[in-house]
């Protein structure tokens, strides 16, 4: 696997991102698993394990932003709330295997990596 350019790459630009890049690509990578998610529960034969399994790791992305959560910011306690919310939704969709509820938890995702990345584009050009 080390030998795999891709792999190398992928590692390489972890590696190197800075922690709003990384935030980034933990938005990216709960998003592409919440999909994968969906798309397991919409098979004609559901794929539950595959489900399960990704609904998991969506579930410790969530986790692992309200670790770093930074209280010493009031919107913290915004974000926590959120995050909380998203992760109740989460065990919903697993326990009903429900489409709808992951499409939902994805949706917050979406605008949440949306704002976020308008946020770095616009720290990028000093407008923040």
């Amino acid at each position: 696997m080390n030998n795999n350019p891709y792999n190398q790459y992928q590692k390489s630009k972890i590696l190197t991102a800075s922690p709003a890049e990384l935030t980034l690509m933990l938005y990216d990578g709960a998003i592409k698993f919440g999909n994968i998610a969906i798309a397991a529960m919409r098979q004609e034969k559901k794929d539950i394990e595959k489900a399960h399994t990704n609904i998991i790791k969506v579930q410790r992305i969530i986790e692992e932003f309200r670790a770093t959560l930074n209280w010493d910011y009031p919107v913290a306690q915004d974000f926590d709330n959120v995050y909380v919310y998203l992760l109740q939704r989460l065990l919903q969709a697993n326990m009903a295997k429900d489409p709808e509820i992951m499409e939902e938890v994805v949706g917050h995702l979406r605008t949440m990596r949306d704002t976020w990345s308008e946020v770095m584009n616009k720290n990028k050009k000093g407008e923040v």
